[in-house]
């Protein structure tokens, strides 16, 4: 993979709003109108195998910057309660997905290392004790080295967890101050180390650019100390800030946010550090080692994308569970309820606690299968996607998407012909904004999404 090419005049053009496009339709484009009868159809209709996304909400101390579904809390006994409810749902969607295996499960949050050792060992009991598992399956969570103590640690690998991800986001203490999260690097070192030693399988650390007081010297200096940690991947993630919606960003001073110039300058950095380190740019804020499955996927054109960002799995297959979760399986999508006395009122009255979704029609599915295969490879074979969605004429299709486009080629971000539509090196930081060419739902120039870069 090519590394990115930058053009400053580019950026100023093309820095605007758009979707992440973790789904097709984006999750904006839910609706309470919804039969919730479509879920059930597509549960059952679903292939043999199942991806699982398990939410937990709860964190110690709140991050200033963090924009997830969470509740702050030093009450252990809330997860205890939560534990309860999560047993239920579970057992309303388990009849739905007897017949199915789980090929993956992911821990996200909030802060899943906020369960204890106990807590952790019930919750993975009344897992296996609903959904079967493929041999093998990969089982990850999502760390704070904050509180994860190596014997909590140990015991997640003893549980089967072989995938792990820390939340270290930047290592200047200046920074980590200004968004309250606050933890050494000889900690997030040693944790990496013992990983390593316990035989996790793949490790990611995330790191996020455009933080309070970030600068290119300190932010280069956590890159390299990354770098130095060696984890199989790396995630990159822009911070959007928006104190107008998420309240813990009004602690966070105005004047302490970079420069848009300044910010780009870090992704920069952070893009050309980790490509020299051997990294794979996987694309938009994921990379790889050339050697782990990510990147290994998307060389053999099998890479995918979900709720969870870049995957290997769970594209169409994805059973989200526990408050706000978002589920995507068999053309289906779902969210349930974001708040947790919500959650806890519906499941109370024995219903799963959906609140919105949408059913794709044929339409969706074929604009779906095109954004995939350009957001996961940059480049799309008409041709092939021609014969495979039964198409006469792709770009008689897509018309409105031909005007759109326009300017994109014209600055070489695109090429285009009757038989490929490829992203340039160049262009492949606005990959998103190329995507939203073809997305039939967007409002172009409306701003209900974060910045493309």
């Amino acid at each position: 993979m090519s590394v990115i090419q930058w053009d400053k005049k580019l950026i100023d053009k093309y820095n605007i709003n758009g979707p992440r496009y973790t789904s097709y339709p984006t999750a904006l484009m839910l609706s309470d109108q919804f039969d919730r009868g479509r879920i059930d159809h597509a549960l059952q209709a679903a292939g043999d195998e199942l991806c699982l996304y398990l939410h937990l909400p709860f964190c110690h101390k709140l991050c200033y910057y963090c924009g997830c579904n969470k509740v702050i809390t030093r009450h252990q006994h809330k997860a205890d309660k939560y534990l309860d409810y999560l047993a239920k749902e579970m057992a309303m969607y388990q009849p739905l997905v007897a017949d199915k295996r789980i090929r993956q499960i992911h821990l996200g949050g909030g802060t899943p290392t906020f369960l204890t050792e106990q807590q952790l060992t019930r919750l993975m009991a009344l897992v296996h004790q609903h959904f079967r598992f493929v041999d093998n399956a990969e089982v990850s969570i999502e760390i704070d080295p904050r509180s994860c103590s190596d014997e909590k640690l140990r015991h997640l690998r003893t549980l089967g967890f072989n995938r792990v991800s820390y939340g270290v986001q930047d290592f200047d203490t200046k920074v980590q101050i200004a968004i309250n999260r606050v933890q050494d690097v000889d900690l997030i070192r040693h944790q990496l180390k013992l990983s390593k030693a316990l035989g996790f399988e793949s490790i990611n650390l995330d790191l996020i650019y455009g933080l309070p007081y970030q600068q290119p010297e300190t932010f280069k200096k956590s890159i390299e100390q990354v770098i130095e940690m060696d984890p199989d991947r790396i995630s990159v993630f822009s911070y959007a800030h928006l104190p107008q919606r998420f309240a813990g960003q009004r602690k966070i001073p105005e004047e302490s946010i970079p420069r848009p110039s300044v910010k780009l300058s870090l992704l920069e950095q952070a893009i050309t550090q980790l490509s020299e380190a051997g990294y794979q740019f996987i694309g938009m804020d994921h990379f790889a080692k050339a050697n782990d499955g990510l990147a290994i996927a998307q060389r053999e054109g099998r890479l995918q994308r979900n709720f969870q960002g870049y995957t290997t799995d769970g594209q169409d297959a994805l059973l989200g569970l526990g408050v706000s979760s978002i589920s995507q399986v068999n053309g289906v999508l779902w969210q349930h309820e974001k708040e947790l006395p919500a959650y806890y009122k519906m499941i109370d009255s024995g219903q799963r606690p959906i609140i919105k979704g949408m059913a794709l029609n044929d339409e969706d599915k074929l604009r779906a299968a095109l954004i995939s295969q350009v957001i996961c490879h940059f480049e799309l074979d008409i041709e092939a996607f021609k014969a495979q969605w039964q198409l006469d004429d792709f770009w008689a299709h897509f018309a409105e998407a031909i005007p759109l486009l326009k300017p994109f080629i014209e600055d070489g971000l695109v090429d285009v012909s009757d038989k490929k539509l490829r992203v340039t090196d160049l262009g492949r930081l606005w990959v998103r904004s190329i995507c939203a060419c073809f997305d039939e739902y967007l409002d172009h120039g409306q701003n209900r999404y974060s910045k493309v870069v």
